[in-house]
């Protein structure tokens, strides 16, 4: 007998409520990748305008990534649902939504005073972020026949690209010229731009053959609290009065996972992730290995700006400048990654170039505060061609050999798995630097405590290296093959 009831049957829509789009509007795809730009844009340009805000709030720059974790981890909360919203009360009402909620608090970030409102408002924010990359997307496969899916995808993927490189500047530039505000009221004209067009041109797709998915309403609860406990546990160290708060957090996040998990085991192939996706070695060893690595590699783009604007005495242009070659590496190096990996394999790129990232975050400990902007930039350049190579070979190896009907699930947790690793990996940097900036050891230099952070995390990420020296020599083989 059963210990779960099995799920509900799905309901059967009505077909007046299914639409497809025989003929887009040619503007569609310019809606949608302005959307992702949007989103990619403000997910960049908020790291180089910290230290001012910090500065306008009166807070201390070394405890302002909440501002950040907070949007990081509401959209790895909500992910998941992006696709039952989308079927349930379809895409165009969905979409709508997160333009809406996204717009709303880009407002109250702009109007906040303080930073619990202003981590408050990024979970808004973050609420209509969640839908964003992920509706265009399915949209694009509903509208488009799959001769047209490939020109259309790239069309809107490369805001995705384009909105780091603008981002940190684009930020300095407000920030010093403008105010900070500006930062995210940009985003208002913008967003009613977005609805008015989406009211006319966008489709509303429901579910395929009037079929709505059942959500997995219990595994979404546990596996939400476990993500949001364990992410709060790991914050809440930074504040010496909530360290307690923050062991409670961690112990029901742990056993908030704990029953996912055995609810997943009972739930089987319904289950928001199934556990069969854990069987498939490929897609284990890079979900592991995303969430090693990125504990590194993520808190690097929160660390710099705070670097160079409140250890060097940089401007936030300066900041902003700076880091656009990281960026510009990552766009530049798109081309070579299929035949790099071509030549020598998954496994060989994944374990070298996550040693090639360690190597180079550690060796920005060696930058000093007279250190000219231009001479940063090789070393940076350097950085984001190893990003971008690791992030694009481990992504499409993380999903390698996942069988049809896995996919959906499959590519959900891994962007989910993403959003949780950046986040982390932003607390856990600035974790390190306030622990050593509180130290004895280097005699109240924020400096060397900055030094410290890049090689320990530096070094953090050279040994996550190992999780992919678990793959074999021909994994990932069927990606390449001709």
């Amino acid at each position: 007998m059963p210990l779960y009831p099995p799920p509900l049957p799905p309901t059967h829509t009505p077909a007046s409520r299914q639409h497809t789009a025989q003929h887009p509007s040619r503007l569609l795809p310019l809606l949608l990748a302005v959307s992702v730009f949007m989103q990619m844009l403000d997910a960049t340009i908020l790291n180089t305008a910290l230290p001012q805000i910090a500065a306008d709030l009166r807070e201390e720059p070394l405890k302002m990534q909440s501002a950040v974790i907070s949007y990081a981890l509401t959209l790895a909360m909500l992910m998941p649902l992006s696709g039952y919203l989308c079927d349930r009360f379809g895409t165009q009402k969905v979409f709508q939504a997160a333009l809406i909620l996204f717009t709303a608090g880009s407002v109250l970030c702009a109007a906040a005073d303080n930073l619990l409102s202003l981590s408050a408002a990024r979970v808004i924010q973050g609420m209509g972020g969640a839908m964003l990359m992920p509706v265009p997307r399915l949209i694009i496969l509903r509208a488009y026949p799959k001769t047209e899916l490939l020109g259309v995808m790239n069309y809107v993927i490369m805001p995705a690209l384009l909105g780091p490189l603008l981002g940190p500047v684009a930020g300095g530039y407000l920030v010093e010229y403008a105010g900070w505000h500006w930062i995210f009221l940009i985003n208002v004209p913008v967003g009613v731009i977005g609805l008015y067009l989406a009211q006319r041109i966008m489709p509303d797709f429901y579910a395929a053959d009037g079929k709505t998915p059942v959500l997995d309403v219990r595994g979404f609860l546990w596996f939400a609290a476990a993500a949001v406990s364990l992410g709060l546990a790991v914050e809440g160290l930074h504040y010496p009065d909530f360290r307690i708060g923050a062991a409670a957090c961690a112990l029901f996040g742990t056993t908030a996972l704990a029953a996912y998990i055995r609810h997943a085991s009972l739930y089987g192939s319904h289950a928001l992730y199934p556990l069969q996706l854990a069987l498939i070695r490929t897609f284990r060893i890079g979900i592991i290995g995303n969430l090693a690595s990125r504990l590194g590699m993520a808190s690097v783009p929160f660390l710099m700006p705070v670097l160079l604007q409140v250890a060097f005495g940089r401007t936030p242009s300066e900041s902003g400048v700076a880091l656009a070659p990281t960026a510009l590496a990552a766009l530049l190096t798109k081309p070579l990654i299929k035949p790099l990996v071509e030549r020598f394999g998954y496994r060989r790129i994944l374990i070298w170039n996550t040693r090639l990232i360690g190597l180079w975050i550690m060796s920005l400990s060696l930058l000093q505060p007279n250190t000219p902007i231009w001479m940063m930039f090789p070393l940076l350049f350097a950085l984001g061609t190893c990003n971008s190579l690791h992030y694009s070979s481990m992504n499409s190896l993380t999903l390698a050999d996942l069988r049809p009907v896995q996919t959906g699930s499959g590519n959900s947790f891994m962007a989910v798995n993403q959003q949780l690793a950046i986040g982390l990996g932003i607390a856990f940097g600035a974790l390190l630097l306030n622990l050593f900036s509180g130290s004895t050891w280097f005699s109240g230099s924020l400096h060397g405590a900055f030094q410290a952070t890049f090689v320990l995390t530096g070094f953090i990420t050279l040994c996550s290296s190992w999780v992919f020296a678990r793959l074999h020599n021909k994994d990932g083989s069927n990606l390449t093959a001709a």
